[in-house]
């Protein structure tokens, strides 16, 4: 790195550490009011890399206008609060998107009572994570981001004809799984006089599984 390229990089530094240290707790405010709890640390460390990214971009931070004093909050924080909603935007479009994996993978592999079954789908990740690696991928791309069989051929470099067999096997696996894991266990059924000569009385005429 020449001596002009270090002196550039000390200046972004410095321009970032003045900023950061007037709009941190302001955007922290912000992204509370607005962000779900579990979002905002996410939300506002994406923001501020942003932010280090975009220094030039900041009003009254332009190369060479390294701040010696505090800066003026209402002259940055309009600008960062505009960064700081676009960021949470990205966040919420990812957990919509996340949360469609889930209900999408759900309904295909196990129909839709799954869902309030298990709200947090742990059975399904269980069974994702059985997949082989290849065939998880494919999964994913399918149902993350919608792909067709032809275009997650192009991203994992098989035939479309190799993606619907790999697709089609995995969605019966993912089923299997999760249908062995919502059973009901052996012997759940006593009280509904599913099994005899537990002395508690006749059954209900219901016939043993």
């Amino acid at each position: 790195m020449t001596e002009t390229e270090q002196r550039a990089a000390r200046d972004q530094r410095a321009r970032f550490e003045a900023l950061a240290q007037v709009v941190t707790e302001p955007l922290h405010r912000y992204l509370l009011r607005r962000a779900d709890a579990d979002q905002v640390d996410d939300v506002l460390s994406e923001t501020l890399l942003v932010l280090w990214r975009r220094i030039e971009d900041v009003p009254g931070l332009e190369p060479g206008a390294v701040p010696h004093e505090r800066l003026d909050p209402d002259a940055v924080l309009p600008w960062c609060y505009g960064v700081a909603r676009g960021c949470l935007a990205n966040a919420r479009r990812a957990d919509r998107r996340r949360r469609s994996l889930l209900e999408r993978l759900t309904w295909t592999a196990a129909g839709p009572a799954r869902d309030s079954e298990d709200p947090d789908h742990t059975a399904l990740h269980a069974a994702l994570a059985q997949l082989r690696a290849l065939d998880r991928e494919v999964v994913l791309l399918w149902a993350y981001e919608e792909l067709p069989p032809s275009r997650i051929a192009e991203v994992t470099g098989l035939s479309a004809n190799a993606v619907s067999i790999r697709l089609h096997r995995a969605k019966k696996k993912l089923a299997s799984q999760l249908e062995r894991k919502t059973a009901p266990h052996p012997g759940h059924e006593t009280d509904e006089g599913q099994e005899t000569g537990n002395g508690n009385g006749p059954g209900n005429g219901r016939s043993s599984r």
